[in-house]
């Protein structure tokens, strides 16, 4: 990992005063209870890189531990909070909701907690969107619901009008969760209040199925992705053993980056072959992916393909220009590309195939969260209040070498973590579907 460049300092919009009211509620002590802002997470935790850094005299690039503050800097009796969920659905979602309602209620006394409807839309007048009053009667049953409470919607809107909106009713911690372009959106938001000298803190949770956030190593949702998705892999494989020269082709999530197919592959190991958008491929030639499915079919009479959605972009010759609403390019179907080239190719070769094609990404994206993400979602929300109470702003909860830690948006936002080529990851899948690299050298 490049450490160089790293910044890791925390923003706050206030020295905080007032004793957290959380002592109360602990039997332990306060040492036992509170987090310092000096306990610190590495962020690697190589000898080599920890010792070249101690050679050239630097202190290794760390993280704040994410947790309660001895002083916060909201008084709860006259704060008032915002959420909002963005972008895409995610398992996971509403636990996110949850968590963050029932801490600030119970443990820190707020009352005043607005969800606002629709992503980034319900800040604008125009669209004319009702907020939601948030208590825990509201979020006590929501765990099992799927999709967010909140809604969503993709697109940019017009910052200072967010910010206006913020002004006008008067909002003292926003938290956004949301992925890339939320976080994004977040920072430019954090920006205009601190021109403006308002004391609005904004808190992120990032939010990506995909597991693909830069310096975050686990993201809520992925684990319920990767237990759906190896259910349908189990699926597929059935099918390709039902039939002569079956072949289960399954679609997955992964725009850029392919960590929930390769997981999946791995957690149900009947894959034969692995395509995701981090790892080039040839479809034709001897080497290709169509002459090596050939061989497997000859070889075991069925094969079983996963391809995250983002892989193989170059085959289509029409390019990528169009884009969503989030700026974000539209990507072409490799999914049905693929069956259409097989279909093809053993067509011309006059060898029957039976094709099952299975794509369940939308239906992975609304499930509820299971009981892992669940947990997970739980610790995400608490700290993200922690970190909103006691000042701190424009700041993501993140996950780090297994501790939660605060992680600048300025560090984060538009930037990907994606498979590495060399990594252990890619390595192990290669050494479980024995599909070679699907190149002409």
């Amino acid at each position: 990992m490049d450490l160089e460049g790293i910044e890791t300092g925390i923003e706050v919009v206030g020295e905080p005063k007032i004793a957290n009211p959380l002592v109360n509620n602990d039997n332990q002590s306060r040492d036992r209870y509170f987090v310092s802002d000096d306990d610190r997470v590495l962020i690697s935790v190589k000898l080599d890189e920890l010792e070249a850094l101690h050679r050239a005299g630097q202190t290794p690039p760390s993280f704040e531990l994410a947790g309660p503050r001895e002083k916060i800097y909201f008084d709860p009796s006259k704060l008032r909070c915002a959420l909002i969920t963005c972008g895409g659905l995610c398992p996971g979602l509403n636990d996110i909701i949850r968590a963050i309602v029932l801490e600030l209620y119970y443990f820190y006394g707020v009352r005043n907690i607005y969800g606002i409807r629709y992503g980034l839309r319900g800040f604008i007048s125009s669209f004319g969107h009702d907020i939601m009053d948030l208590k825990p009667e509201t979020v006590s049953h929501i765990l099992n619901m799927g999709g967010s409470i909140l809604g969503s919607s993709r697109g940019p809107q017009n910052i200072d009008e967010i910010v206006d909106s913020l002004e006008r009713m008067s909002i003292g911690i926003l938290f956004m969760i949301g992925g890339d372009g939320t976080l994004m959106a977040a920072t430019r938001i954090a920006d205009v209040i601190k021109q403006r000298r308002m004391k609005t803190c904004v808190i992120g949770i990032p939010k990506t199925i995909d597991n693909d956030i830069h310096l975050v190593s686990r993201s809520f949702g992925f684990d319920t992705a990767v237990d759906v998705a190896t259910a349908a892999i189990k699926g597929a494989h059935n099918e390709a053993q039902g039939y002569p020269n079956g072949i289960g082709l399954i679609k997955l999530m992964g725009r850029h980056s392919g960590f929930i197919a390769a997981t999946a592959t791995l957690a149900q190991q009947d894959v034969n072959f692995l395509l995701i958008p981090e790892i080039d491929f040839d479809l034709d030639g001897p080497s290709g992916f169509l002459e090596t499915l050939e061989q497997r079919l000859a070889l075991r009479g069925h094969a079983v393909i996963v391809v995250a959605e983002g892989a193989g972009q170059k085959f289509f010759e029409d390019g990528q220009s169009e884009r969503d609403a989030s700026g974000n390019i539209r990507l072409k179907d490799i999914g049905l590309l693929i069956k259409s080239r097989i279909g093809a190719h053993f067509e011309a070769k006059g060898i029957d195939v039976s094709i099952k094609y299975i794509d369940p990404s939308y239906m992975i994206r609304s499930l509820p969260a299971n009981a892992n993400d669940s947990v997970f979602c739980g610790f995400l929300g608490r700290d993200a209040v922690h970190a909103g109470m006691a000042g701190k702003t424009k700041l993501i909860i993140g996950h780090w070498n297994n501790h939660f830690v605060h992680v600048p948006m300025t560090a984060s936002a538009g930037k990907r973590k994606q498979v590495s080529p060399y990594g252990k990851l890619w390595r192990t899948v290669l050494e479980a579907t024995g599909q070679g690299s699907l190149k002409n050298e």
